[in-house]
């Protein structure tokens, strides 16, 4: 059946004008997803171009531009501005000057915007520079950054975006479309470092400069998550410092490791000073920025680097940094010994979960849903959080975050209450039995026993590791606990060289197919089921804001009755400083994201 339509669409491109709308509506009907359906309509114009050269769109004089309906504006960079600070009661600066150093136990890797992996670099790429669209910390929805305000066609195909025309670089040179369009095709070139490439291009059909300060997109198909895997996936880079070094060679240029200076150039609020790795980082307030009303007011920000969180919580106890965040059962710890400090306390993104492995190569225990389902029914959720994570966190009912738009606990399904007989019952059905009374299940021959690889480094699996290990247990399914560095803990788990591991992880779009599609990189359980598939497929092309989160419910429905991670509470967060300092406002969106505002009473 997909042949049929496959060659019926083929035809349909062939035989007339390239139209992608069309096309994909048609593909739509037909049932093939967004992603097929892309694919198919680049297939059929390379070949309608092949047998025909002097026809392309571009080429042909005949050729009309497609009608992708009215223009829709964004919101602009001053109603962005009066919503934060209405939300946030931002104070008026009393003093200029002055430092704040955050200090962790991750240093970043690179400096380098493009080629950034990595969550510890967006303390300071985050403030050196901009991006061409933003992301509010009071919602994070899409606002303006280096645009002042963009529109989209009706179809969600064309995008238009509009730079500040008085932007500049560090160096004094004005910011172009040129600069915006150079590091679209760094991200994009396959000899480029770009971790956000696949994203990138999943979604861009084309760009291009239509002048100096504007810059026009075309997407693929209309994706609800345009925005977030394109226009604000990284900083912009300035073409005339980067256009010479050769793609491959960007993670060693001294722009991207803080060797020389003068090549940490950047357009944003703050200025490159120096980065000694493993040790601190530090950027200076650009007093030439070019959104006056938004220049700094602390002289420096410094990311300072530690061993530990221990050691990260005594630096902010002797005055030696301002802000730490702090691990879940420091936190009261920390409160009850330091009353003069501020905590903020803040739900998150961040899930915490075991990985079932599902696949059929490494698939022994797991690949039915009644044992994924059991090793859920035997946790006592609730004590995990209030007695191994001091009530910090929040119970899991389903797979998106508290403060997620798709948060919807009371129409999930299946509901995984702690019942041990329960678990017991899912385990027999499924022929695993304890047959010589050992405690251990075993089924065909097998025992349910495995390795069990986590984190070694996260403050919370000291204590939550052996409670995993005695409630699995009890359901008779043995696990060896085996504590292992991050890095090794995510080669191990990215090699598919496990069976059942623990991690967690901070994402902040409802999209979840990042770990749930079939086949996709970050789908670490080897999860299938093509059902999400498909209601993943239509989640990313509905623009209307509450069918596309009903649909994402309805997809989290499925994932969460399969057990496809073990999602076990959602994290909360704290972040301490000290009361000096003024306008800090962590949230899920960062705990520095205020930065620029923040000013201390040091004169």
């Amino acid at each position: 059946m997909f042949q049929a339509h496959r060659n019926d669409l083929l035809e349909h491109v062939r035989s007339g004008p390239l139209d992608r709308r069309a096309f994909m509506q048609r593909a739509a009907a037909a049932g093939i997803s967004a992603s097929a359906a892309g694919a198919l309509f680049r297939e059929a114009t390379a070949a309608a171009q092949d047998a025909s050269p002097g026809a392309s769109p571009e080429a042909s004089p005949a050729a009309s531009p497609v009608d992708h309906g009215a223009m829709k504006p964004s919101i602009t960079r001053d109603e962005y501005l009066a919503q934060l600070k209405d939300h946030f009661t931002l104070e008026a600066a009393a003093h200029e000057g002055g430092q704040a150093i955050y200090v962790s136990t991750t240093d970043m890797k690179t400096l380098n915007p493009v080629i950034r992996s990595d969550v510890a670099a967006l303390f300071v790429i985050g403030n050196i520079f901009n991006t061409l669209v933003g992301t509010s910390p009071i919602d994070g929805s899409n606002v303006p950054d280096l645009a002042d305000s963009w529109e989209m066609s009706e179809d969600g195909i064309r995008w238009v975006f509009h730079l500040n025309e008085k932007a500049t670089w560090h160096d004094g040179e004005p910011v172009t479309a040129d600069d915006v369009v150079f590091t679209f095709d760094a991200i994009a070139d396959p000899s480029g470092l770009s971790p956000v490439q696949s994203d990138f291009l999943q979604v861009v059909e084309s760009y291009r400069a239509l002048d100096a300060h504007t810059v026009e997109m075309i997407a693929k198909v209309p994706t609800a998550s345009f925005l977030n895997k394109s226009a604000s996936q990284v900083g912009i880079m300035p073409k005339h410092l980067w256009e010479s070094i050769p793609l491959a060679d960007w993670g060693s240029a001294p722009g991207s490791t803080g060797t020389d200076a003068s090549k940490v150039i950047g357009s944003g609020p703050f200025t490159f000073v120096e980065w000694v790795q493993n040790d601190h980082a530090t950027i200076a307030r650009n007093e030439d920025y070019w959104l006056p009303d938004l220049v700094p007011h602390l002289d420096t920000y410094t990311l300072r680097v530690v061993d530990d969180a221990t050691t990260a919580i005594q630096t902010l106890s002797t005055g030696e940094s301002d802000i730490a965040d702090l691990p879940a059962p420091q936190i009261d710890a920390f409160t009850q010994g330091n009353p003069d400090m501020a905590v903020d306390v803040y739900d998150t993104f961040r899930w915490s979960f075991f990985i079932p492995n599902q696949d059929e190569r490494n698939g022994k225990f797991f690949k039915q849903k009644e044992v994924r389902q059991a090793l859920m029914y035997a946790l006592d959720r609730e004590a995990i959080v209030e007695n191994l994570l001091d009530g910090y966190a929040v119970v899991a009912t389903g797979t998106q975050p508290v403060i997620s738009r798709a948060y919807a606990p009371d129409r999930m399904t299946t509901v995984y209450d702690y019942d041990v007989d329960k678990a017991n019952a899912l385990l027999e059905g499924a022929g695993w039995v304890d047959s010589d009374g050992d405690g251990i299940r075993e089924k065909d021959g097998v025992k349910m026993s495995m390795e069990f690889p986590y984190n070694a480094s996260d403050p919370t699996t000291g204590t939550l590791v052996p409670y995993l290990q005695q409630a699995w247990k009890a359901i008779g399914i043995d696990i060896q606990p085996a504590a292992l560095p991050q890095p090794n803990l995510i080669d191990r788990v990215f090699a598919n060289d496990f069976q059942l591991s623990l991690l967690g992880i901070t994402w902040t779009d409802e999209d979840q197919g990042m770990f749930f599609r079939t086949g996709v990189g970050f789908n670490l359980s080897h999860y299938s089921n093509p059902e999400f598939d498909k209601l993943n497929d239509e989640q990313l092309v509905e623009l209307d804001e509450k069918k596309r989160m009903d649909l994402i419910i309805e997809a989290t429905n499925i994932v969460n009755d399969d057990v496809a991670l073990g999602i076990m509470y959602f994290n909360k967060a704290a972040t301490a400083s000290n009361p000096r300092l003024h306008n800090l406002r962590p949230n899920a969106f960062g705990s520095t994201w205020s930065i620029g505002y923040v000013w201390t009473e040091e004169a």
